[in-house]
């Protein structure tokens, strides 16, 4: 019996990057559908949030997922330009956010394709692996999704055309992982029960498996 898990992911969050090696691997080696869910990051979903959190929390997040990455062999190196348009000296996010609109409703369209895991893989690679400055210009995403089977071009004019559908598929998402018992991301959930990060894979591989997941044929 294939089993399903949801996956509440972010393409600001390093950690929701960091966690997608181990995600593709676990929906390649065990017969289990991984269903990518993009939400906003935090800095969109919770106006003010940065401003009234503990100053040190950023800073430790990036000193912590660079050590993840590290231990991991995971290339790694915050996006350039940042997703989220915002001044980091006094945490203010800009009302306007061209780039997290656009990757989020992105990956809305992936997800109703049933796609949104190889989707997510592929953008954000270019975001994060370090390979790629301005990976919001030229053909640095259109390769990348092309390479996964994507056509950017159409995905870009499908969402133009009516954006608020992917609003929608968006805000679900974000209903659902707020029902789920946590906020942050990636959080995988199976059976109504929460893993909140990418260092909770083996323990939701443990829980999977108490419910009978199998490792696919060879």
């Amino acid at each position: 019996m294939t089993l399903s898990v949801d996956l509440f992911f972010s393409f600001r969050s390093p950690y929701s990057y960091l966690a997608l090696p181990r995600t593709t691997k676990l929906a390649a080696d065990y017969d289990v559908t991984v269903h990518l869910r993009p939400v906003y990051p935090l800095a969109v979903r919770v106006p003010g949030f940065f401003k009234r959190t503990n100053p040190q929390f950023l800073r430790y997040v990036m000193l912590d997922s660079r050590r993840v990455a590290e231990q991991a062999n995971i290339p790694f190196r915050p996006p350039r330009p940042d997703p989220i348009v915002q001044d980091m000296t006094t945490l203010d996010v800009a009302e306007r956010q061209p780039y997290i609109h656009r990757l989020t409703r992105l990956g809305a369209a992936a997800q109703l394709e049933g796609r949104a895991l190889a989707f997510a893989d592929a953008i954000s690679r270019v975001l994060w692996d370090g390979t790629v400055d301005g990976w919001n210009e030229g053909e640095h995403l259109a390769r990348a999704v092309a390479a996964a089977g994507f056509d950017l071009a159409a995905m870009d004019a499908a969402v133009a055309a009516d954006p608020d559908r992917y609003e929608r598929i968006i805000a679900n998402n974000e209903q659902d992982h707020a029902s789920s018992g946590h906020w942050g991301v990636p959080t995988f959930v199976f059976e109504n029960e929460p893993f909140f990060g990418q260092d909770r894979i083996d323990l939701l591989i443990w829980r999977m498996q108490r419910k009978g997941l199998a490792r696919r044929a060879a």
